[in-house]
């Protein structure tokens, strides 16, 4: 069984090498992510969503610090690329039967 926290740094490194594919294979077909700006619902809403970021090649994120607990990740990331300056952001995921079925944006 792959460790909650292999499964999120698998998708950390899939998204700072702007790998839409690998990105995306991380997450439950089913997966839920919330975000201050409306929820995304699906592994396709998410590839969507994530497309134009990748294409582009602008952003990255660092992860200054790092908690899990069971089926739960919670990364404090600097993302860049997607404003003129840097966000700061609690990200928690929760990992199911080797994929990331939930995120939450904390910010």
């Amino acid at each position: 069984m792959t460790e909650p926290r292999d499964v999120v740094e698998q998708q950390l490194a899939a998204y700072n090498s702007h790998d839409l594919d690998a990105f995306v294979a991380t997450y439950a077909e089913d997966v839920v992510v919330h975000r201050r700006k409306g929820d995304l619902r699906g592994r396709q809403a998410l590839r969507d969503t994530y497309a134009g970021q990748f294409a582009e090649g602008r952003c990255r994120a660092e992860i200054v610090g790092r908690l899990s607990e069971g089926d739960w990740v919670v990364d404090h990331e600097v993302a860049h690329g997607l404003a003129d300056e840097p966000v700061r952001v609690l990200v928690a995921y929760r990992v199911r039967d080797g994929l990331i079925d939930r995120v939450d944006f904390l910010n």
